[in-house]
């Protein structure tokens, strides 16, 4: 038997309040579209199908090579969007699994137990149903008096007796495509939309068995059709993630102030201090100490790195390097191990080679550091002329004095000096002074002169 998966993916969502396409929008860093796609890869299916509508090309662009697109040119609800799907399908598909992009928490292990329910039931369909304690806005679960499926019943539809029913539908399920065409070109007409709800009765009608099966986490199997409800899955798979963690061997101190994206790896021993979130797909090393009130975005760590309220983006940060408190790693910023930048520090596309200082109140840009290289307080590298930016390389073991200006571009060699307070525009050669200052002159009872009670 041969099963296929489907996402549906077409709508706008318009109670979002946003240009921006549902499936787009982003839950743990990650936009809903990919974790469904990712949990039918989990559930060991292959290559699913996406029905695409509204922002197809973007969508598509997001999930590139991974699966199938399909493109709904009408939005036409959810029966047309399912026979837009299987028009593409091979024709030795058995049954199709049928998800919802904005459906984004639903587990691999559900995916793996609906179809296992539908083998053994030998069901035409098994829908996934959950029972909520106030089920406004969703299609009900009616019943036969033998207590099987009868039928779905959108809640604008619904009579007074259907709407106190609490087992609702999760837009979940599974449909042997035998005939499954033939049943959505003949469903009614909502307006200008054709509801896959309405298959079931369908079905029924024409005799066949309709199974459900229960999802026991009403939350993991909800849709995303407005920002609250973005908001409660976003604090429901944050608390997932953190669970991860912890079972992974990572302290966390406060839950409650620490933000971790889904996709975001931590190893053992490592510690997150509050206010601190660690966002992308960032990698940390073990032994870390990241925080208080700290940012890591889509960067990689390497063991026992501390990040003490600073920001580090789109950075790579070598083993037993310190960082903070108060800086800055902005993107392609490389540190090597046992690099320490301290305070008020801000660094861009720059390399810092192993054992290397940047104490404090520094600004490094398009720089390559070599190692064991002091770079002293208030030290500029002067990287932009308006119009280009332009490269400096300071060799191992130099020393760069206090408030210095470094006019790039420019070349610093092996173990030279550059003076404090100095404006270096030209190459200084290793093992050399570079100095660029006035020369100090003292005039003799000046100030005195200036005071008030001297005139």
């Amino acid at each position: 038997m041969t099963t296929n998966a489907v996402i549906l993916a077409a709508g706008r969502g318009i109670r979002m309040r946003s240009g921006l396409a549902k499936a787009l929008h982003e839950l743990g860093g990650v936009p809903l579209i990919c974790h469904v796609e990712r949990a039918v890869r989990k559930a060991g299916l292959a290559k699913p199908w996406v029905v695409v509508g509204f922002q197809a090309e973007r969508v598509e662009e997001l999930l590139e090579d991974r699966v199938h697109i399909v493109v709904q040119r009408a939005l036409r609800g959810t029966g047309d969007a399912l026979a837009c799907a299987l028009a593409k399908m091979p024709a030795e598909t058995d049954n199709v699994v049928v998800l919802v992009g904005d459906c984004p928490l639903v587990p691999p292990s559900l995916i793996e137990a609906l179809i296992e329910r539908h083998r053994t039931a030998g069901a035409r369909a098994t829908i996934v149903t959950t029972q909520l304690g106030d089920p406004t806005g969703y299609g009900r679960v009616a019943r036969d008096g033998d207590g099987r499926v009868a039928a779905i019943v959108e809640e604008s539809e619904c009579d007074a007796t259907t709407r106190q029913i609490r087992e609702i539908n999760t837009g979940i399920g599974i449909w042997q495509t035998a005939g499954l065409s033939e049943i959505l070109d003949g469903l009614p007409w909502h307006g200008e939309e054709r509801y896959l709800t309405d298959a079931v009765a369908a079905l029924i009608a024409q005799g066949h068995v309709v199974e459900a099966m229960a999802a026991p986490e009403p939350d993991l199997v909800m849709g995303i059709n407005t920002r609250r409800e973005l908001s409660r899955a976003e604090a429901r798979l944050r608390e997932m993630t953190l669970e991860r963690l912890f079972d992974q061997g990572v302290t966390i101190i406060d839950p409650e102030t620490t933000y971790v994206d889904a996709e975001v790896e931590i190893e053992c021993d490592t510690i997150l201090y509050p206010m601190t979130c660690v966002r992308g797909k960032s990698r940390l090393g073990r032994g870390c100490r990241i925080g208080p009130m700290t940012t890591i975005v889509d960067s990689k760590l390497g063991d026992e790195v501390t990040v003490d309220r600073s920001a580090v983006e789109h950075s790579v940060i070598g083993s037993h390097s310190t960082v903070g408190p108060f800086s800055h790693l902005r993107a392609g910023t490389h540190l090597d191990r046992n690099v320490h930048v301290g305070n008020f520090v801000e660094l861009k596309n720059t390399r810092v080679g192993i054992g290397s200082k940047a104490g404090h109140h520094s600004y490094l840009g398009d720089a390559t550091i070599g190692s064991n290289v002091n770079i002293g307080a208030g030290t500029v590298i002067v990287n932009y002329d308006g119009r280009e930016k332009h490269p400096t390389f300071i060799g191992d073991d130099a020393f760069i004095g206090c408030n210095a200006n470094l006019v790039a571009p420019l070349e610093i060699g092996s173990g030279a000096y550059v003076g404090a307070g100095s404006t270096i525009t030209q190459n200084v050669p290793a093992d050399a002074l570079g100095i660029a200052r006035n020369r100090q002159e003292n005039k003799s009872g000046w100030a005195k002169g200036r005071r008030p009670e001297a005139r």
